[in-house]
């Protein structure tokens, strides 16, 4: 059987492309799920920042302008990354989840997120944003043939119940334009997330989010010259900080921690952790924003943490 590097490169193990017929994929040792956890809760915790710096940069920029620029400037950073070290260009093969990545996580949900912050509160965008775990679970287990526990589901639903019943107490009974925006995120965000998984598990996961970003240069670049040229900027200092975030903190880094903590503890496992990125969202909210929260917010968030636990003690 050939193997390829793992995305915790460090450790030098080595992960199979594919398992042996007809058995199942081997569990990794409790030493890489810590990392792996680990890893992927940091990623989470970058994340959860993203809202909040986005509403920093809309001081400044126009959504079109903030979502164009932070891919550019993240595309430039992975770029130099990739040549400094010489990294070669991908297989072939690996082109098509790549392209999914890049419409996904890249350039899709940045784009609908800010254009929903326009209307909508951090901590409402942040709690309705809850539901990405589950929706990518369900993605995982289609595309990847992952198969989790009844406990699973039964944690992940209950978590998404309690993300959708507070949406519907906020907007009054109603789906409000700034949801829409949210809920196409969470579905083309949960498809890149299960192809970044799924690729970091056959490259680092640095490279994955790496050429998925310089992938997207054809359109980020003439896209941000052409938005920088109709919508009127201002430079701030919350402005800069808050673009200067979402594209190297949330467009890059957080990913690379991310898909190498995808890499080590599967998809499904993965994807809960970011149960905790509406409560983390929610705190820097009112931190950094001066928010004011309705109590069904933090009960909500509390809710869903819960849901963690029950999910990373599910047998995977």
């Amino acid at each position: 059987m050939r193997t390829e590097s793992s995305a915790i490169d460090r450790t030098g193990i080595a992960v199979s492309t594919e398992p042996a017929a007809g058995l199942p994929p081997r569990s990794p040792a409790p030493s890489d799920r810590r990392s792996g956890t680990l890893q992927a809760a940091l990623g989470v915790t970058a994340f959860s920042l993203t809202f909040p710096a986005t509403a920093w940069g809309l001081e400044g920029f126009g959504p079109w302008s903030l979502v164009a620029v932070r891919c550019v400037l993240a595309a430039v950073v992975a770029g130099g990354c990739l040549l400094a070290l010489r990294v070669p260009r991908p297989d072939r093969r690996h082109l098509a989840g790549l392209a999914v990545v890049a419409a996904g996580v890249v350039l899709g949900f940045p784009l609908l997120t800010t254009l929903a912050l326009r209307t909508s509160t951090t901590a409402h965008a942040a709690v309705v944003v809850g539901l990405l775990p589950l929706t990518t679970a369900v993605f995982s287990s289609l595309r990847t043939g992952a198969r989790p526990s009844r406990m699973f589901w039964l944690a992940a639903c209950a978590g998404a119940a309690a993300v959708i019943a507070f949406t519907v107490q906020q907007s009054g009974g109603a789906v409000t334009g700034a949801d829409a925006y949210l809920f196409g995120a969470l579905l083309i965000c949960a498809a890149g997330y299960t192809e970044g998984g799924r690729l970091a598990r056959l490259m680092p996961g640095w490279q994955v989010i790496g050429w998925a970003l310089v992938l997207c240069l054809p359109l980020s670049v003439p896209g941000a010259l052409v938005a920088l040229s109709y919508e009127p900027v201002r430079l701030t200092a919350h402005s800069v900080t808050g673009l200067l975030w979402v594209a190297a903190g949330s467009q890059f880094l957080g990913l690379v921690v991310w898909y190498r903590g995808m890499a080590s503890i599967g998809i499904p496992k993965a994807s809960q952790l970011q149960l905790a990125q509406p409560l983390l969202t929610l705190v820097w909210s009112v931190l950094l924003l001066g928010e004011r929260l309705t109590p069904a917010a933090p009960l909500t968030a509390a809710a869903v943490l819960v849901c963690i636990a029950l999910t990373q003690r599910a047998r995977s």
